[in-house]
């Protein structure tokens, strides 16, 4: 059954490929070649070798000339970055996907981070682990050009855009990403002589944005140390004393939702890793079964040997296909449910961030109220005129970073409902794909399984036909050897007495010669002695003409004749 394409595969213009190994004295890494083609390119481009990149940054074409500023730029249907006609490569390691990470959570605080692969402590550098998450990379940059929520980040333009010179600065840079200095230092990466003032107009330009996309941040309230503020928000925290909101009931419904979700989905997930681990011991079996069978099957010469050995052969086949199978659970059934926990993961970190905005909402307002009692008490101090000046100013910074602080909150509250109801929609066509797959994949391997169980049994069927024509021949064998052996009647010499005692009518006897040493035996036409007892000499007929011959009775054969 054909399955309806991933969301994440509206973005394959974004392409993560060709993981170099680097060394730098004992650190060592792996690199990865981020290609972004603007939809609507010509997308038969032939790729740049990676030793071509230069200072690991490749834009082909340049970036486009800053605009007339008498001709206004049409881009008021469409806000996504990734409608340039620009192509850029980049190198990227893990480390910068993980910043991409973090930052994507400071400037779109309440939003679900699609996750990153998870580390690995041992075999980092091997070929199988090093494809896996080149793989998981290119997915987790393309979830994030069509997510709406992301897609627009400067943390993300940068990544994909920025040289190294501009991507270093802005990854050690303290703060948030602003548009300002991003748009600036990617105009000087491409040379461009283009005076500073254009800076803002040059790059809602040359990625087709809105300026609305990249608000100008105003410089931040002085703000208190990191400890005290830390302090100050444990106290409100500890207190007990937190902002309430009309949607706290709502979110408090979701916390429940997603902790029970997690909790089945972790079960399920574990319960999709056994059945995987049981299906790789299942190939391993039947291939020991194959191998016992195989050496069975040389020990036999005729038919049935042959069939033994068909049998391994078809046990070896069944192993193959038991492990390719137990692969196909692990790519389509086992990963998707482990990258779903994940993402459970990051709602549960979104919901976090909403808290830590309300705790820094609550904080300020404590702050406030603290600065308004102060300024009070200076007020009505005479000689106080001065400090109560300060007081005030402090004050208003307050209430300039508690308004800000509350925005924030907002903000993130609203982001995280949208976001959960997305997150529900979207997880019903998850759960119906992965496990439409998985019976998917459960019929395909029955199926070949059948057929190869099929295949074997005319072969053993042909070993039942010639056992039974064997039978056969044994059974026409021991017929004529019975004939053979039936008793004969006495025979008689004419003219002789024709008395009862001289006749041997009733006697299941044969005749044989007589032995002079009185030592009679016989055998039987296959070779097995016969017994003969109730020796009577008596029955010695003087005037039978077959003088010298004597007649036994009660011949017995010896088992297996």
């Amino acid at each position: 059954m054909e399955q309806p394409p991933r969301r994440e595969d509206a973005a394959l213009y974004i392409t993560v490929s060709d993981p170099v190994q680097h060394s730098e004295g004992m650190n060592k890494y792996t690199s990865y070649r981020v290609d972004v083609r603007g939809p609507g390119l010509n997308m038969n481009i032939v790729d740049a070798a990676p030793n071509q990149l230069q200072n690991s940054t490749q834009q082909l074409p340049p970036q486009p000339q800053p605009p007339n500023p008498q001709q206004p730029s049409n881009n008021s249907n469409n806000n996504d970055i990734f409608q340039n006609s620009g192509y850029t490569a980049v190198l990227r390691r893990y480390s910068d996907f993980l910043w991409l990470h973090e930052r994507l959570q400071k400037e779109r605080a309440g939003a679900i981070i699609p996750p990153l692969p998870e580390k690995q402590a041992v075999a980092r550098f091997s070929a199988a682990f090093i494809e896996d998450r080149r793989a998981n990379l290119e997915r987790f940059l393309r979830r994030l050009a069509v997510h709406p929520e992301l897609r627009d980040a400067p943390s993300l333009d940068t990544f994909l855009c920025a040289d190294d010179a501009t991507f270093h600065a802005a990854k050690h840079a303290k703060g948030a990403v602003t548009n300002a200095s991003v748009t600036q230092q990617l105009s000087m990466s491409t040379n461009m002589s283009v005076n500073m003032n254009h800076n803002m107009n040059m790059s809602a330009s040359s990625y087709n944005n809105p300026p609305s996309i990249y608000p100008t941040l105003s410089a931040p309230p002085p703000k208190k140390d990191g400890l005290k503020k830390w302090f100050a928000e444990t106290k409100t925290s500890i207190a007990g004393d937190l902002v309430r909101s009309p949607d706290d009931d709502l979110f408090e419904e979701i916390e429940r939702y997603i902790e029970s979700l997690e909790k089945q989905m972790k079960n399920i997930s574990n319960q999709a890793s056994s059945l995987v681990r049981k299906g790789r011991e299942m190939a391993n079996g039947l291939f020991e079964f194959g191998h016992a069978f195989t050496l069975l099957g040389q020990s036999e010469v005729d038919a049935l040997g042959s069939a033994l050995t068909q049998m391994g052969q078809t046990a070896d086949a069944l192993s193959a296909l038991s492990a390719e199978h137990a692969e196909q659970e692990t790519i389509r059934f086992e990963e998707p449910l482990a990258d779903y926990v994940r993402t459970i993961a990051s709602v549960k970190t979104a919901l976090q961030k909403r808290k830590e905005r309300r705790l820094t909402y609550t904080s300020c307002l404590s702050e406030v109220n603290t600065k308004q009692a102060n300024l009070a008490r200076l007020r009505a101090t005479p000689g106080m005129e001065a400090k109560a000046y300060g007081a005030e100013m402090s004050l208003r910074r307050g209430q300039d970073a508690t308004e800000a602080a509350r925005d924030a909150f907002a903000t993130v509250s609203q982001r995280i409902l949208r976001e959960v109801d997305r997150f529900k929609r979207e997880k019903a066509d998850d759960m119906r794909r992965t496990v439409m797959d998985y019976i998917q994949i459960q019929i395909d391997y029955n199926q070949k399984m059948e057929n190869i169980w099929t295949n074997l049994l005319p072969q053993l069927e042909a070993v039942q036909n010639n056992n039974n024509n064997n039978n056969n021949t044994l059974n026409i064998n021991h017929s004529q050897e019975d004939t053979i052996l039936q008793p004969q009647p006495p025979t008689t010499v004419e003219g002789s007495n024709s008395n009862p005692d001289n006749s041997i009518q009733q006697a299941q006897s044969t005749v044989i010669e007589e032995d002079t040493s009185n030592n009679y035996a016989s055998t039987h036409a296959n070779g097995a002695p016969i017994i003969m007892d109730d020796y009577n000499p008596n029955h010695l007929n003087q005037n039978n003409p077959m003088a010298g011959s004597v007649q036994y009775r009660n011949i017995h054969s010896l088992p297996g004749m």
